[in-house]
């Protein structure tokens, strides 16, 4: 239970159909033992949760971790409940909560459509942001591989708004990237209706690092967007846990204060106005 932070007993013996043995619920600081060669134990975390502890994410920020499928979530002093199903509810790996909404579309768009104009990564950015927001009326729904946020696990992608004069290399570049990121938006949202107060998004992941993402994503989520420097933030955030651990403090260590480039974009409200019409019917 997140609210007691012990089992359900109830609901395990209903599950299970009697009584059941389970290991003890350990506080994510605390150790529980040694190996024989005197390795301590402690316990561990998952990979988003390892991301917040390790970008130094707090009350207020939202991570937007751009992978082969794209995450957006958040650290809580309360627990999620999301009647919806599109916010999974997780502890974080400090004791407090983690809601999350993931989509299987994000880094992999990007890629897909580079490959498809002939050009590298960098010059897929370099198009992208030489078109003018909204594509000139191009509007990419990517579900290329299904969806699970919306869950959609047989959708397939579509391209909306083809005219002689939208249909260019620039506009399709641009398009993918908004309608990747139009995907996150409505991610954001979902955590906002969860209770969920975005004071800033901080963009990490593989495609944090294209300028044209950075860009859009300034200009479609409502806040302000802070990219940290390019690091393994899963890898540094275990890390930081096992330094709890072997501490034995009541809070995780305090490293160094997250730096990053914070950037600024004019708000597109019809870019998303757009997407939302032309996805609609997928839903």
């Amino acid at each position: 239970s997140p609210v007691s932070g012990g089992y359900r007993h109830d609901l395990l013996a209903h599950a299970a159909g009697g009584d059941v043995a389970v290991p003890r619920v350990v506080p994510p600081g605390d150790a529980v033992g040694h190996t024989p060669s005197g390795i301590l134990v402690a316990p561990g975390t998952g990979d988003n949760m390892a991301a917040a502890l390790g970008v130094g994410a707090a009350p207020g920020d939202v991570v937007i971790s751009l992978g082969t499928s794209g995450t957006a979530f958040a650290v809580s002093d309360s627990p999620t409940t999301d009647s919806t199903g599109a916010v999974a509810g997780f502890a974080d790996a400090t004791g407090r909560y983690l809601p999350l909404v993931c989509t299987l579309n994000a880094a992999r768009v990007l890629s897909a459509t580079a490959s498809l104009l002939g050009v590298t990564l960098e010059e897929f950015s370099d198009l992208a942001l030489s078109a003018d927001p909204g594509s000139g009326g191009l509007t990419l729904v990517p579900y290329l591989d299904g969806e699970r946020t919306p869950n959609l696990p047989h959708a397939t992608g579509s391209l909306h708004g083809i005219t002689r004069d939208s249909l260019s290399p620039a506009n399709l570049a641009r398009a993918a990237v908004e309608g990747m990121l139009c995907g996150l938006a409505d991610a954001v949202d979902a955590l906002r209706s969860a209770g969920v107060r975005p004071r800033r998004f901080l963009l990490i992941g593989g495609a944090a690092g294209s300028p044209a993402v950075q860009v859009v994503a300034a200009s479609l989520f409502g806040g302000e967007v802070v990219v940290p420097p390019p690091a393994e933030y899963v890898a540094l955030g275990a890390a930081r846990q096992a330094a709890w651990a072997l501490r034995g403090t009541t809070e995780p260590p305090v490293w160094s204060a997250l730096s990053g480039r914070i950037v600024a974009a004019t708000a597109q409200p019809e870019v998303r106005a757009r997407f939302a019409e032309v996805s609609a019917p997928t839903r």
